[in-house]
C-alpha cells in the first residue's frame, strides 16, 4: 500500500553524472529527495536513448539508479557530504521497465557499522509496482576523498524551486 511522505530535503545534483547530472545530454537528470520516514527517493524519467530492447529501459540504467539511490541514502539528514562507494551490489529484475514514464527508486540503510553500511532499494513503476529490487554494501567516504572534486566547477549544489514536490508517493 503506497502513501504520501513529506519531503525533508532535496539532495544536490552535479553537472555530468549519468544519473543526476543536469547538463549531461544523455543523463537521466534524476532528483533525490529525503523523506520524513528516512527513505531516499529518486525521481527520474528514462528516455528512448536509455533503452535496451525497444520500449524497455536498459537493465544497466536500472542498476545505476538503484546503486546511486542506496549509496546516497547515507547522506540523509547529514550536513557533511559523505557518500557510499559501492563494495557489493546485486539486483533482481521483476518487471519490464518502460521509458518515457516518470519512475521512482527508493533506497534506505538497513545496517550501519561505522565505515561500512548496507542498504536496500526498489525501482517503482508509475503505478507503484516494484519492477526491480537491489541490495548493496558501501564504504562511507567524504566526497573529496573519492575524486578530485571542485564543487564550483561541478556545479555541485541543490537545484530546487517551485517544481520540487513537498510530498512523494511511495
Amino acid at each position: 500500500m503506497s502513501r504520501a511522505h513529506k519531503v525533508h530535503r532535496k539532495q544536490p545534483n552535479s553537472r555530468m553524472c549519468l544519473v543526476c547530472g543536469l547538463k549531461n545530454p544523455y543523463g537521466l537528470h534524476a532528483s533525490y529527495y529525503e523523506l520524513d520516514n528516512g527513505d531516499l527517493v529518486c525521481v527520474f524519467r528514462p528516455r528512448e536513448h536509455h533503452q535496451s530492447y525497444p520500449g524497455r529501459t536498459h537493465g544497466g540504467i536500472t542498476a545505476a539508479v538503484l546503486d546511486e539511490t542506496i549509496g546516497r541514502a547515507v547522506m540523509h539528514a547529514r550536513d557533511l557530504p559523505t557518500w557510499g562507494v559501492t563494495v557489493e551490489f546485486s539486483i533482481k529484475y521483476r518487471k519490464p521497465i518502460p521509458y518515457d514514464q516518470d519512475l521512482r527508486a527508493v533506497g534506505r540503510i538497513t545496517s550501519d557499522s561505522g565505515r561500512i553500511f548496507e542498504g536496500t532499494g526498489e525501482l517503482l513503476l508509475a503505478d507503484g509496482t516494484i519492477a526491480a529490487e537491489a541490495v548493496g554494501k558501501y564504504l562511507k567516504m567524504p566526497i573529496d576523498k573519492i575524486a578530485d572534486f571542485d564543487a564550483d566547477a561541478q556545479e555541485w549544489r541543490v537545484y530546487g524551486g517551485p517544481e520540487d514536490p513537498t510530498e512523494i508517493q511511495i
